[in-house]
């Protein structure tokens, strides 16, 4: 089961890559899997392209592939679980929207 491992805090460029690939580093990643913000219809906009771009860099730096997965409605998904639980919208729900979309690979990998 996924669950978030850590929570990267913003804070330039290069400095966001090096933290990417020292935990990949770290927990010996052999595949990093990065959410694309694709719009409701399918199509890429200003946000999915930022992604592309950091990906494009991460994989130069970090040695190892990097796949996309969609991850429209994931962050929704996981309100509506904690909501769903009685429980309060949590602070990091982005990480565990990361920790969803990592799973669905995973689930993906045993079908």
């Amino acid at each position: 089961m996924a669950s978030p491992f850590t929570i990267i805090h913003r804070s330039d460029f290069l400095s966001d890559i090096e933290a990417v690939k020292d935990i990949a580093k770290l927990q010996q990643v052999g595949k990093i899997i990065a959410g694309l913000p694709l719009s409701m219809d399918g199509k890429h906009h200003r946000q999915a392209d930022k992604v592309r771009g950091f990906v494009d860099v991460l994989r130069e730096h970090a040695g190892i592939p990097v796949e996309y997965r969609d991850e429209r409605l994931t962050t929704r998904y996981v309100s509506r679980l904690i909501n769903e639980a009685g429980n309060k919208k949590p602070r990091y729900d982005d990480a565990m929207a990361a920790a969803v979309i990592l799973q669905c690979y995973l689930d993906e990998d045993f079908k």
